[in-house]
């Protein structure tokens, strides 16, 4: 059953009446009192247009205003008649910013300076633990090498020839075995431990900086610090085979951290996950003896 238009009470506000078209209430609603008109009510009228500022021009639609027609641009990100030079930007493309170093858990990270002058401190002391303990097994080595390669250089100087026929000692290789094999046991004691439990060795102390996981500041562990120690120690067990040439494996670990400028780590960071922070300098405090 449909309800034929006409004014109603209003069912949200018996107080009130509104106009019923036959689907919907139309309209504001009126006093239930009052005398409502014969037919809907009617339709507000339009809002007045905004005043127009004192002194501005009053232009019609599709009516130029006075003055020079702006230039027509070109959108953005086009490129110019005559192209780009290079290395330029087209216009409205983003320009690079460099990103400063991340600072891992709130730290700086340290140098390469801090961090060259840490490895040459533990270099000078596994120096010196190796003359201790793997001191006589160079003295053997040493012994059994020099007269070696004296006797290659003599044959050289006399037939202008390189002697690659003749019989190396047969004690050297094995002492030069034993020699890398005493220097790779002292270098993981010295390091390993260190690193695994405080993050620093004896030069990473004086330096100040520490070695820190990268999602968190726990101790690093035993096997952490060991893959943070083997791609460094690893090339030299090819001591015996290809001499010094283990320090070029050594050197393109090391050269990723010049390479990489903002997170400073090197290939043995990489490997095991970790940073090297700088340590905040001690708060000092001044004592002063009361008068």
């Amino acid at each position: 059953m449909t309800i034929s238009p006409g004014w109603y009470k209003d069912p949200a506000d018996p107080s009130t009446q509104r106009y019923w078209d036959g689907e919907g209430w139309l309209g504001a609603s009126l006093p239930a009192d009052a005398t409502p008109p014969d037919g809907p009510p009617a339709a507000p009228p339009p809002p007045p247009p905004p005043p127009v500022p004192v002194g501005q021009p009053v232009h019609k639609v599709g009516e130029a205003g006075p003055g020079p027609v702006p230039p027509v641009l070109p959108p953005a990100g086009g490129m110019p008649p005559g192209g780009l030079p290079p290395g330029a930007i087209p216009r409205g493309w983003p320009h690079p910013v460099p990103q400063p170093p991340v600072r891992p858990h709130g730290m700086p990270l340290a140098t390469p300076g801090a961090r060259l002058v840490a490895r040459i401190v533990d270099t000078i002391a596994l120096v010196l633990l190796n003359v201790v303990v793997n001191g006589w097994f160079i003295y053997l080595f040493l012994r059994e090498y020099i007269p070696f390669t004296q006797a290659i250089t003599d044959k050289w100087m006399e037939t202008g020839e390189l002697p690659l026929d003749m019989e190396r000692p047969a004690q050297m290789d094995a002492l030069l075995l034993v020699i890398i094999l005493i220097a790779l046991a002292l270098w993981f004691a010295y390091e390993v431990p260190a690193t695994a439990h405080t993050g620093q060795t004896l030069g990473k102390r004086l330096a100040r900086i520490k070695v820190v996981r990268v999602e968190n500041l726990d101790p690093l562990g035993v096997g952490r610090a060991w893959r943070r120690w083997s791609p460094l120690a690893m090339p030299l067990l090819l001591l015996s085979c290809c001499g010094p040439c283990f320090v070029i494996l050594q050197f393109v670990d090391v050269i990723f951290l010049l390479i990489d400028r903002q997170q400073r780590m090197a290939w043995h960071d990489r490997s095991a996950g970790t940073y090297v922070v700088r340590l905040p300098d001690p708060v000092r405090t001044d004592k002063r003896s009361a008068s």
